[in-house]
C-alpha cells in the first residue's frame, strides 16, 4: 500500500502563489503516476495536475500557465506550485498514487488552500 501526506496549503491574497507537497510512503515501487485533486464547498473533487514517472504532466485548463507539479524521487514528493492564484482556486487539495494494476492509494487528509479576494 502507499501512503500519502499532505502540506503546504494556507490563506492567501489572490495574485499570491502557495506551493503544496505531497509525501508517498509505502510501496513506492508500486506507484506509475501522482495527481493533485481539489473539492471546493459543494462541488466534486476534480484532477488538477498529474506526473507521471517518466515526467509527463497533464494539467485542468483552469490552471494551466498558472500551476506547475513536480517531483523529487529522492524524497519520494511531489509539489504543486501555484502562482497567480486566484478566489476560485480556494477547495482543499488532496494528493493521490496511481499504483501497477489501476489501483489508487488512499486519500490522505488534505490540505485547505484559502484565496482571499
Amino acid at each position: 500500500q502507499v501512503q500519502v501526506v499532505e502540506s503546504g496549503g494556507g490563506l492567501v491574497q489572490a495574485g499570491g502563489a502557495l506551493r503544496l507537497s505531497c509525501a508517498a510512503s509505502g510501496s513506492i515501487f508500486s506507484i506509475n503516476a501522482m495527481g493533485w485533486y481539489r473539492q471546493a464547498p459543494g462541488k466534486q473533487r476534480e484532477l488538477v495536475a498529474r506526473i507521471t514517472n517518466g515526467g509527463s504532466t497533464n494539467y485542468a485548463d483552469s490552471v494551466k500557465g498558472r500551476f506547475t507539479i513536480s517531483r523529487d524521487n529522492a524524497k519520494n514528493t511531489v509539489y504543486l506550485q501555484m502562482y497567480s492564484l486566484k478566489p476560485e482556486d480556494t477547495a482543499v487539495y488532496y494528493c493521490s498514487a496511481d499504483l501497477v494494476g489501476g489501483a489508487y492509494s488512499d486519500w490522505g487528509q488534505g490540505t485547505q488552500v484559502t484565496v482571499s479576494s
